[in-house]
């Protein structure tokens, strides 16, 4: 196209992790904000188990970012191709790459990254070249990958998933509006002191928390992404809580003849380096994760009690009070 700048790079890593490994690490698309920093969430639109068509937001310079990408998945050869559609203002849309994973041992691999790009035309004179953002994203996250890969041994254990849900009776869409305006959280849940909200654009959210954590206070951030129409708010903490290493969630509503049911899911990335320091001298893996999971658990079951509050509450307002027969 007439006034683009092409480019493209190579990257090669050595993992210490099967090549196998490696290639299913980057295949499960669902879970790549547990180990990408920048990926904030993924959802997939369409596949039949060889191809499939993603929908991607990710943090790029502090801005949260969204678009669609179509990749090839070949097990056999551990290839995945890339092809995104991109779409009016998305930086990245031009971005394509090639992913091969080759055996290097029975525990070694070696990831090749292949990729090329085209700078849309009438950049401004001295602008950030959106080639230059992606390879400093790309080589961000192959590192990242790179650490979650390795720990390949014990990835069953680190990582953590739970549930947590509750009926709602009053009216569904007020349970997603206490959800939804996080902001006001600090008048209703006692262990959250402060939160700042702002909306980078409608639906759009950064969050940050304020909350005691040992003898001292604990900040959180959060991106948020709220999706009204479906009854779902998805979320991930950029700097996530102690223990932690990564930090993704949902929160979601089901209506159905007789209410609805609020819904949490959580998971987690446990930080191994962090265990002594937080829970002592002496403390495992397995203490960590039961920790972790009452802690979850707790926190998010007071909130989602909370949220159906603010709806029955509602419901008895407009119920009037009985009259008294004499």
């Amino acid at each position: 196209m007439a006034g683009e700048r092409d480019g493209g790079a190579v990257h090669r890593i050595q993992v210490a992790a099967p090549a196998g490994v490696v290639y299913a690490v980057l295949a499960d698309a669902a879970r790549l904000p547990l180990y990408f920093a920048p990926s904030v969430h993924v959802e997939r639109l369409d596949g039949d188990g060889g191809r499939e068509r993603l929908r991607m937001w990710f943090l790029v310079g502090g801005r949260l970012e969204s678009w669609t990408s179509w990749r090839d998945l070949d097990p056999v050869e551990r290839r995945i191709e890339i092809h995104p559609e991109g779409g009016p203002g998305s930086p990245l849309e031009p971005m394509r790459g090639v992913v091969s994973i080759r055996d290097r041992g029975p525990h070694a691999s070696e990831l090749e990254l292949r990729y090329g790009f085209a700078a849309r035309p009438g950049l401004p004179a001295g602008a950030l070249w959106p080639g230059r953002v992606a390879d400093l994203n790309i080589r961000t996250q192959l590192t990242q990958l790179k650490r979650f890969a390795e720990r390949w041994s014990r990835l069953d254990d680190l990582v953590l998933s739970c549930e947590d849900s509750i009926r709602v009776q009053g009216p569904a869409e007020l349970a997603y509006d206490f959800l939804y305006r996080a902001g006001d959280w600090p008048e209703h849940v006692a262990h959250i002191s402060a939160a700042r909200l702002r909306e980078e654009a409608p639906g759009i959210q950064h969050l940050t928390l304020r909350t005691p954590a040992g003898d001292g206070v604990h900040t959180s951030e959060s991106v948020r992404i709220c999706f009204p129409h479906a009854g779902r708010i998805v979320h991930k903490q950029t700097t996530p809580s102690p223990l932690l290493a990564a930090h993704t969630g949902e929160w979601s509503l089901t209506e159905d003849e007789r209410g609805a049911t609020l819904t949490s899911r959580q998971t987690v990335v446990l930080c191994e380096e962090d265990i002594t320091a937080v829970l002592g001298d002496g403390a495992s893996l397995a203490d960590a994760r039961r920790q972790v999971r009452a802690a979850l658990g707790r926190d998010c079951r007071h909130l989602l009690t909370l949220a159906r509050q603010h709806a029955d509450s509602a419901v008895r307002m407009l119920v009037p009070p009985s009259r008294p027969v004499c």
